[in-house]
């Protein structure tokens, strides 16, 4: 293999359908088109002289030679991720892009205001919001800063505790009026409640609350935030969420107020090199003021509290 001519874009598309198992879910996971992924893998192959992938209909199944190069892969992976976390800690503008992630819910109902009023105060930043669920690796770049509800452990990773968003139960005033209001934690599990799929949050929450586990008492379950919310406020049931947002919605009532529900810690999270960026230190930073200053443990009004 002549390696002056090596392209390192092959190593990337290597990893990816090695990891992803088939073209069309690799180009999903990286954006990059399934041709052009195959188009790699075939010119990697003629430069190594070796079979790498087994073309099937269940998708690219690795062969021995694949299997033996992918730690060397994986090295030069992280390697280039290296380089590229210590170009982006030296850039000194607040310009360009920076690219922050945080939950369905929290990208939707909460950082919007605030992303507004940071491009308002910086002009020259191109924002992108990933809005997922899922914890993003800020090691490998896919984030610059991620708000995240769970403390990172990574050593890596620099993490500032900037609220709380505290818990409570919802229901719409519809679904209410035709069910009656629960005044005690016994009488809450009596009702219809919205639950989760396969996610156990809410399972281990009525756990601590000494409360018994039984997917029967969730005829609506869903583990997407936002659809959870939206069933909450067509009427589905009482469902469980933040204080904070519920207040916005004029047709939810709290119920059984002194229910002890623990509340959501928010983590600002970074890589450790990029907080000497000035672009994303000024970013961190700005939302780190910004989410601090939201009443994310208040109260919803009295006229709604069942």
């Amino acid at each position: 293999m002549d390696e002056r001519h090596f392209d390192w874009n092959l190593i990337k598309s290597f990893l990816a359908v090695l990891d992803a198992g088939t073209l069309s879910a690799a180009a999903k996971a990286t954006g990059t088109s399934q041709p052009t992924l195959g188009r790699h893998i075939d010119e990697l192959e003629a430069l190594t002289g070796l079979l790498l992938f087994e073309r099937g209909r269940s998708g690219m199944t690795p062969t021995q030679n694949a299997l033996a190069l992918a730690e060397k892969a994986r090295a030069m992976q992280t390697g280039a991720d290296a380089f590229a976390m210590t170009v982006a800690g030296r850039d000194n503008t607040i310009a360009g892009t920076i690219r922050i992630t945080a939950s369905e819910i929290v990208s939707s109902h909460i950082l919007p205001d605030i992303l507004v009023a940071l491009r308002e105060a910086e002009p020259a930043l191109e924002i992108e919001l990933v809005a997922s669920d899922s914890v993003e690796n800020l090691l490998a770049r896919d984030a610059d800063i991620a708000v995240r509800m769970v403390r990172p452990v990574q050593n890596d990773l620099v993490a500032r505790k900037v609220n709380e968003l505290a818990m409570g139960a919802f229901a719409h005033r519809d679904y209410l009026e035709r069910h009656g209001t629960p005044k005690t934690l016994e009488e809450l599990y009596s009702h219809c409640l919205v639950g989760n799929d396969r996610s156990d949050l809410i399972e281990r929450g009525m756990a601590r609350l000494g409360i018994p586990y039984d997917r029967s008492q969730f005829p609506f379950r869903t583990d997407n935030q936002l659809v959870y919310w939206d069933l909450v406020r067509a009427g589905a049931g009482i469902g469980f969420g933040s204080v904070y947002i519920a207040a916005k919605s004029p047709d939810l009532v709290r119920v059984v107020p002194s229910l002890d529900i623990e509340p959501l810690p928010f983590w600002l999270c970074s890589h450790r090199e990029l907080r000497h960026s000035a672009r994303v230190r000024r970013v961190y930073d700005f939302l780190a003021e910004r989410l601090r200053a939201l009443p994310l443990s208040g109260t919803v009004p009295k006229d709604r509290a069942g």
